[in-house]
């Protein structure tokens, strides 16, 4: 999915990088600093966040074995943590609770001052989605299927019940967002949807799964009030205010949907990508901003591990053009331990995608001696091949130590060219390798007819574009995607 971290590192300048290099020592300050100035211009989720959130969310337990949850991570824009000296920071705030054996944080509703802050702000609004039961709710987004007591927070952690009312806590607050630009929309990644183009892209905190190998959990993993400041003046971020910002205005800065279609439109962005976290636990505020997007002509990018129940599905569907679903892999049992969910639902989100009409390409990131078994590639690409079809496209992308797995090395690129070789000889027409420079046509594009190369890039750049009214300019053959 949309990734970051070494993406663009040689081998042995992702060992460099690794986790046998000892940390540096660096104060709160300087990391605040280097997170919220230094990434501006080149990546939201790095050293700055990691050392902030690190004492918070180690000290709580983030459930089955302490993983993260997996998602894409943000890139060209900016982020930021609450300091925890603040009254209504990270470590002031947060809440208590632990998850219980069902996942959801027993007591982790915020507490009467921090809810009227939020409300406050705007930053608050109903769900959709759920259902009363007496003072109970139940939240039916996700399979995770949340039942929350008064005062109780859902597994993803933005959904509170309050007084017999289901409440998000992500809306209109995100914790990334571009400031300079879009991100290329092969980053998502996306090859085969308006490639060469730009999407302006957008994430709050949180996530329903708890993957081993995030590189993003500082932000899946984080409570809304750890990423966001309620206190203080608050600052609307628009065109001329981008300049504006600082550290404290960003922890307090407010995007809602109309300002997030202002801006993307701003930058020249044909396209709003939903990503860095997942999506579909800020569902209410996606779903606002991609209706008003439609109504000015943009498209609208759905960046997701594809856990989400039928209902929202089919609404989110109604307002979005493309997606980038994060197959895991294909093991009920390998999700359960290495993502804390399950791929039968993933496998009913690509078929829904499918049926509707909705593009989408697939990625599977390939972790040694995780997902990196043959034979399981091989069920995985004879399914997709059998239910979606050959011209879909798939991207193996390369694994790199982070989160909880940092006791593992790379993927061999070895490893990532078989898995390439494999989905071929399937049947797969589109099939790329992700985060591994070293292979040369990794990311190209070839016919599947007469086999030509028809695009040629490096890393997300378009060397050279050659799809011509979406067909094959050597002989003709339909090359599927969305061209424009």
């Amino acid at each position: 999915m949309d990734r970051e971290t070494h993406e663009d590192l040689t081998p042995a300048e992702a060992d460099a990088a690794g986790p046998d290099q000892p940390a540096k020592h660096v104060t709160r300050r300087e990391a605040l600093k280097k997170t919220a100035l230094g990434l501006a211009g080149g990546g939201a989720v790095c050293a700055g966040a990691w050392y902030l959130l690190k004492r918070e969310l180690d000290r709580m337990a983030l459930g089955p074995g302490g993983g993260a949850a997996a998602g894409p991570d943000p890139g060209a824009c900016l982020s930021a943590t609450a300091p925890s000296s603040h009254p209504a920071s990270a470590a002031a705030q947060a809440p208590a609770a632990v998850p219980t054996q069902t996942q959801v944080f027993k007591g982790g509703a915020p507490n009467d001052q921090v809810w009227q802050q939020w409300n406050a702000r705007g930053w608050v609004k109903e769900a959709s989605h759920y259902l009363r039961l007496g003072r109970n709710v139940q939240c039916k987004l996700c399979p995770n299927n949340c039942l929350l007591e008064p005062g109780d927070r859902s597994r993803c952690r933005n959904r509170v019940n309050r007084d017999g009312t289901l409440y998000t806590m992500a809306y209109g607050n995100p914790c990334s967002f571009n400031l300079r630009s879009g991100d290329p929309i092969e980053k998502k990644p996306l090859y085969h949807f308006l490639p060469g183009t730009q999407a302006y892209s957008v994430a709050t905190s949180g996530c329903g799964f708890r993957c081993l190998n995030c590189q993003n959990w500082t932000i899946s993993q984080a409570f809304p009030e750890q990423r966001k400041d309620p206190t203080g003046e608050e600052f609307r971020v628009t065109p001329p205010r981008l300049r504006m910002l600082t550290e404290a205005r960003y922890l307090r800065a407010t995007l809602m949907p109309y300002d997030v279609v202002v801006l993307a439109k701003y930058f020249g962005c044909p396209s709003i990508a939903y990503t860095y976290s997942e999506p579909t636990v800020w569902f209410e505020y996606m779903v606002d901003t991609a209706r008003l997007a439609r109504r000015e002509k943009l498209r609208n990018v759905w960046v997701t591990c594809g856990y989400v129940n039928p209902a929202p599905l089919d609404e989110l569907c109604g307002c979005i053009d493309a997606a980038n679903v994060d197959l895991k892999s294909f093991s009920e049992n390998i999700y359960r331990r290495l993502n804390s969910g399950r791929l039968q639902p993933i496998l009913d989100c690509l078929t829904a995608l499918k049926k509707r009409g909705v593009w989408f390409e697939v990625t599977n990131l390939v972790v040694p001696t995780y997902t990196d078994k043959p034979e399981m590639i091989r069920r995985m690409c004879g399914w997709l091949l059998k239910n979606v079809g050959p011209d879909y496209p798939l991207h193996f992308s390369r694994f790199f130590p982070h989160h909880k797995l940092t006791h593992l090395r790379p993927t061999p690129v070895e490893a990532l060219v078989e898995a390439r070789d494999i989905a071929r000889k399937a049947g797969l027409h589109y099939v790329y390798v992700g985060n591994a420079p070293e292979v040369p046509d990794g990311g190209n594009t070839c016919c599947p007819n007469c086999g030509k190369c028809v695009i040629e890039r490096a890393g997300y750049r378009i060397l050279r574009m050659r799809v011509q009214g979406g067909k094959c300019p050597h002989c003709g053959t339909k090359i599927a995607g969305v061209w424009a």
